[in-house]
């Protein structure tokens, strides 16, 4: 019978590595290829996969979050895509957890699809056991995140330091960002999506692919025509949310 893969990774390179790898197994069938967590949750249920290829460090939601929400009774194989350094490793092999530690040689890869090969061919079949002893072990080997208190800020005649909880808003200004702070502006080089990965959600929400907010800056959610809102901020900033409400309402609810 074919076996049965999903490809999950956040990084397109990585996705094709596996695919390409993929390609000399003609008993293998790629059902889909996911790039980021909440994709991964959806085909896995849809799919119901033999096997994962699952990153770990993925944006929102993780390889964590992934495996806490599928269905423990129909859970596939997991060969997780780690950057984890070599004492996490050691503990996946201890508890018998197959990992491919980037970036990974195509023997290694090859030796780890047998390994999957063989898991599946044993009786029983992974399921609930696989997944409770899954999750104990990711639970032991998530590290605790340390989010940024402050931002060096750089530009041709200074250096600014600008403090996390002193930011109002951040905008979208290409592969920059600009940091609002009072009646300040501050253009900083990283993106959006470096700058959400170190900025505390309890703190900061995104609500558009161009903004995220200071939670304590919010004064009230107004909507508009067809379910769509506008982010009022305490100085009066209106910003257009393309998020869903339900988000933004657990965000400020959570800051409490």
């Amino acid at each position: 019978m074919p076996l049965k893969v999903i490809i999950v990774d956040d990084e397109a390179p990585a996705r094709d590595r596996i695919r390409d790898l993929l390609e000399a197994e003609p008993d293998v069938i790629v059902a889909a290829e996911c790039a980021d967590g909440r994709e991964a949750v959806a085909a896995i249920g849809r799919h119901q996969p033999d096997l994962v290829f699952l990153d770990i460090q993925m944006p929102e939601v993780d390889g964590f979050e992934v495996l806490r929400r599928i269905d423990r009774e129909r859970m596939p194989v997991v060969v997780f895509t780690t950057a984890f350094d070599q004492h996490a490793v050691r503990a996946f092999e201890f508890h018998a957890l197959d990992y491919l530690l980037k970036p990974f040689k195509p023997a290694r890869f090859r030796g780890s699809l047998e390994r999957a090969r063989e898991r599946l061919r044993q009786t029983p079949a992974p399921g609930a056991g696989d997944a409770a002893r899954i999750l104990t072990l990711l639970e032991q080997l998530k590290p605790e995140r340390v989010f940024a208190t402050r931002f060096v800020v750089k530009s041709a005649t200074r250096v600014v330091i600008v403090e996390a909880a002193e930011i109002d808003w951040i905008e979208s200004s290409a592969n920059y960002a600009t940091l609002h702070v009072g009646d300040q502006s501050h253009l900083h080089r990283e993106t959006m999506r470096a700058l959400e990965e170190q900025l505390d959600p309890a703190r900061f929400t995104r609500i558009s692919r161009s903004a995220i907010v200071n939670i304590a800056r919010i004064r009230e959610l107004r909507p508009l025509m067809k379910g769509e809102y506008v982010v009022v901020l305490r100085d009066g900033t209106r910003l257009t949310m393309t998020r869903g409400i339900r988000e933004v309402q657990q965000a400020l609810e959570g800051s409490r």
